[in-house]
Protein backbone atom coordinates (compact mmCIF):
# COMPACT_ATOMS: atom_id res chain seq x y z
CA UNK A 1 0.00 0.00 0.00
CA UNK A 2 1.30 3.45 -0.85
CA UNK A 3 1.10 6.46 1.44
CA UNK A 4 -1.39 9.32 1.16
CA UNK A 5 1.44 11.60 0.06
CA UNK A 6 2.42 9.21 -2.74
CA UNK A 7 -1.20 9.07 -3.91
CA UNK A 8 -1.38 12.88 -4.02
CA UNK A 9 1.89 13.11 -5.96
CA UNK A 10 0.87 10.45 -8.48
CA UNK A 11 -2.59 11.96 -8.82
CA UNK A 12 -1.18 15.39 -9.55
CA UNK A 13 1.25 13.88 -12.07
CA UNK A 14 -1.69 12.24 -13.87
CA UNK A 15 -3.59 15.54 -13.92
CA UNK A 16 -0.58 17.48 -15.23
CA UNK A 17 0.19 14.84 -17.88
CA UNK A 18 -3.45 14.81 -18.98
CA UNK A 19 -4.43 18.48 -18.73
CA UNK A 20 -1.17 20.41 -18.46
CA UNK A 21 -0.19 22.47 -15.41
CA UNK A 22 -2.75 25.26 -15.77
CA UNK A 23 -5.79 23.06 -16.38
CA UNK A 24 -4.67 20.62 -13.67
CA UNK A 25 -4.76 23.52 -11.20
CA UNK A 26 -8.16 24.57 -12.57
CA UNK A 27 -9.46 21.03 -12.06
CA UNK A 28 -8.28 20.99 -8.45
CA UNK A 29 -9.86 24.38 -7.74
CA UNK A 30 -13.15 23.23 -9.30
CA UNK A 31 -13.19 20.11 -7.12
CA UNK A 32 -12.41 22.11 -4.00
CA UNK A 33 -15.03 24.76 -4.82
CA UNK A 34 -17.97 22.40 -5.35
CA UNK A 35 -19.41 20.15 -2.69
CA UNK A 36 -18.72 16.65 -3.95
CA UNK A 37 -19.86 13.39 -2.42
CA UNK A 38 -17.67 10.68 -3.93
CA UNK A 39 -19.85 7.91 -2.48
CA UNK A 40 -23.03 9.20 -4.16
CA UNK A 41 -21.18 9.81 -7.42
CA UNK A 42 -19.71 6.29 -7.37
CA UNK A 43 -23.13 4.70 -6.80
CA UNK A 44 -24.43 6.20 -10.03
CA UNK A 45 -21.28 5.87 -12.10
CA UNK A 46 -21.87 2.30 -13.27
CA UNK A 47 -25.64 1.94 -12.82
CA UNK A 48 -26.21 0.97 -16.47
CA UNK A 49 -23.39 -1.59 -16.56
CA UNK A 50 -23.41 -5.18 -15.36
CA UNK A 51 -20.69 -6.55 -13.12
CA UNK A 52 -19.47 -8.64 -16.05
CA UNK A 53 -19.17 -5.54 -18.27
CA UNK A 54 -17.25 -3.64 -15.59
CA UNK A 55 -14.97 -6.63 -15.02
CA UNK A 56 -14.31 -6.98 -18.75
CA UNK A 57 -13.48 -3.28 -19.08
CA UNK A 58 -11.14 -3.46 -16.08
CA UNK A 59 -9.40 -6.54 -17.47
CA UNK A 60 -8.95 -4.91 -20.87
CA UNK A 61 -7.55 -1.79 -19.22
CA UNK A 62 -5.05 -3.84 -17.21
CA UNK A 63 -3.95 -5.80 -20.26
CA UNK A 64 -3.49 -2.61 -22.27
CA UNK A 65 -1.43 -1.05 -19.46
CA UNK A 66 1.09 -3.92 -19.28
Amino acid sequence: MITDTEIKIKGFEVLVNTFGKVDAERFISLIMREPFDYTKWQRNLWEEKTVAQINRAASEFCEKDE
